[in-house]
């Protein structure tokens, strides 16, 4: 498939995926005329990628993670090693700290809005 086709299955910018190629995310065979050929797996590795930078993982640790995984399933591949297992262990630390701190900063906007609102009690959730 074309790289327009593909960006609008996994709605991903065409400059995105150009970045994911560049960065060795991914790759594309290229047609006589010199046009980007995904297969259709680039579907699944794309929605893979993009959940690996929604989790915080930088270009070069998807690059290390990516071969390591089964695009379709996630699962840990043979591939996987002892350091890339701690680096993910350290990044799933990282993440958690970030959570107990957006925890927290919401639990300070629950107490000042329920001070400032009239029936001084936080909003739902």
């Amino acid at each position: 498939m074309r790289i327009g086709e593909l960006a609008r299955r996994t709605s991903v910018s065409e400059r995105s995926l150009r970045y994911y190629e560049k960065q060795g995310l991914m790759t594309a065979e290229r047609t006589p005329g010199g046009h980007r050929d995904y297969p259709e797996s680039a579907v699944d590795r794309v929605i893979r990628i993009q959940e690996l930078f929604a989790a915080g993982l930088c270009s070069e640790k998807i690059a290390q993670l990516l071969p390591c995984m089964r695009d379709t399933d996630g699962g840990p591949s043979r591939r996987a090693n002892s350091q890339l297992v701690s680096d993910l262990t350290t990044e799933r630390k990282r993440i958690n700290r970030m959570i107990d701190d957006l925890l927290r900063s919401r639990d300070v906007l629950d107490e000042v809005i329920a001070t400032a609102s009239e029936t001084g009690e936080p909003p739902s959730p």
